[in-house]
């Protein structure tokens, strides 16, 4: 676990007047429920070294995809929000980071195939654990103290957490697309109107912790989103020069 990361989510829980007790039941049945496998040795061989795309669901999404297409091999990191535009576009990422409240059917047509699902575990989502036994690679994280099977690599939504994942993994370099941290909330996010308040303070939690993220991480950071402090901000054009 990160060092700085309990306080942190100390504060988190107190904004959002979440339960810690819950996350840790909610972690304990992942936990349960997960096989022993070699995925963790997966990710590494993914990530370690390379530069990585972290794909989220925010408005500048609709603009990336004709770029992420060009680029095939490029190994991407997918928020579970953005896997239904990026599934018709012919986009398979190679790793989903999902709580699994994302589309259910691109989670189920990538359930079976190559791509490894990281599974966060958190008091609000207990009941859809059970459909981590029809997917085929996956590991499990949560956000308090990792146990056993349950890894926590830091972040809070789906879209942070997949750059935390990257920068534990020792990603050379990560660049983001569709990651907006605004006001506005894309429309590949499929919030109701009701929780439009919730969704906005998420994403400022998930800007402040990706700009915690900048200070400690050993990772070159890039953006081609909104600007981000401590991600330096690029065009698409200068993409085959950054990955190069």
């Amino acid at each position: 676990m990160i060092l700085g990361w309990k306080r942190r989510y100390q504060s988190i829980l107190k904004e959002l007047s979440y339960s810690e007790k819950k996350d840790k039941e909610s972690a304990v049945i992942l936990d349960s429920i997960l096989k022993k496998n070699s995925n963790y040795q997966k990710i590494t061989k993914l990530i370690q070294g390379k530069t990585v795309f972290v794909i989220g669901s925010g408005p500048s999404l609709s603009f990336a995809i004709p770029k992420l297409k060009k680029f095939k091999k490029s190994i991407k990191i997918a928020a579970d929000s953005s896997l239904k535009p990026l599934l018709e576009n012919g986009i398979v990422p190679d790793i989903i980071v999902t709580d699994l409240d994302g589309d259910e059917d691109a989670i189920k047509k990538l359930s079976k195939k190559k791509s490894i699902f990281v599974i966060h575990a958190h008091g609000d989502n207990i009941k859809k654990l059970q459909m981590v036994k029809e997917i085929k690679n996956c590991i499990g994280t949560t956000q308090t103290t990792p146990f056993n099977k349950i890894q926590n690599f830091g972040g809070f939504t789906d879209g942070d957490r997949g750059v935390f994942l990257a920068s534990h993994f020792e990603a050379k370099k990560i660049i983001l697309f569709g990651m907006d941290f605004g006001k506005q909330i894309g429309k590949f996010s499929n919030t109701k109107k009701s929780d439009r308040d919730t969704k906005l303070k998420k994403l400022k939690i998930g800007e402040e912790l990706l700009i915690w993220l900048s200070t400690i991480t050993k990772s070159e950071l890039f953006t081609t989103s909104r600007s981000i402090e401590g991600f330096k901000k690029i065009s698409y054009k200068e993409l085959d020069i950054i990955i190069t």
